[in-house]
């Protein structure tokens, strides 16, 4: 009767204590479980705690490496910047002095453009000036041979009379004879000379006039100085004949007999 009785304080009815033991056993039972877990736990964690400051410690390693070479590249970026600037500068300078150079080239082919029209202008003016003239001298050559071809006729005519006078020749118009044959050759030479000065002045006064454009005066200043000399010996060769003619007329006239010849006439190659 007393071991079925409720034991009191500890139970409130019969069995409470054995109850209690056997939660405490599955208590204890879950504690030890829930132990081991928590190991099993606890030893994962580290695991993984230790994988992540691994993975932290190559990370933080990577991002200073990173970040080095974000310095470098900034640094680098910089760099270049700075060169970029300074080439855009010195291409803007390049580019500004280019301007004013093609201005210049520019405004000096205007300038030539306008040069040579007038060139051209003053080329076309010469070139009618030099064939009006050379037209003018052409025709007054004709003249002057015609002149030169009838005087030679009528010297050669005269030297034919004068030879056949002194083959028989008389006494008292012997004289007139020699002085009319001296006289005529005396023409007939300063004619020729007086149309080559004639013929030589022309083609002078045609290159002067060509010599009027600036760029052709170096061209023509070598001509135009050999003509000069050519009319320069041609009008002493003139003088001399006449002199030299003059001398034997009177000559012939103070009764002279061995003057009766042609005075040589050195003859100068034209330019």
């Amino acid at each position: 009767e007393t071991n079925t009785l409720p034991f009191h304080p500890f139970e409130n009815q019969q069995g409470d204590i054995l109850r209690t033991e056997k939660e405490h056993q599955v208590l204890k039972e879950q504690l030890r479980e829930a132990e081991e877990k928590f190991e099993q736990l606890q030893s994962r964690s580290l695991e993984e705690i230790t994988a992540l400051e691994e993975l932290l410690k190559k990370s933080i390693e990577e991002t200073e490496v990173s970040q080095n070479e974000l310095d470098w590249f900034h640094q680098d970026s910089e760099t270049q910047m700075k060169k970029w600037q300074q080439e855009k500068k010195e291409n803007k300078e390049n580019l500004k002095a280019l301007r004013g150079t093609v201005k210049k080239h520019s405004d000096t082919n205007e300038r030539y453009l306008k040069t040579i029209d007038d060139k051209e202008k003053q080329y076309n003016e010469c070139l009618n000036t030099f064939l009006e003239t050379s037209n003018k001298f052409a025709n007054d050559k004709g003249k002057l041979e015609e002149l030169i071809k009838k005087s030679q006729g009528d010297s050669q005519e005269c030297e034919k009379r004068a030879v056949k006078a002194e083959v028989q020749p008389k006494k008292q118009n012997s004289k007139s004879l020699k002085t009319f044959l001296l006289q005529t050759w005396k023409e007939t030479e300063i004619w020729k000379l007086k149309g080559t000065i004639a013929k030589a002045e022309g083609n002078l006064k045609v290159l002067k006039g060509l010599c009027s454009s600036a760029s052709a005066a170096p061209v023509l200043k070598a001509q135009i100085n050999s003509w000069e000399i050519f009319i320069s010996n041609v009008k002493k060769q003139l003088e001399k004949v006449e002199v030299e003619y003059e001398e034997k007329i009177e000559l012939v006239k103070n009764g002279a007999r061995e003057c009766l010849s042609k005075v040589e006439i050195v003859d100068f190659p034209c330019p």
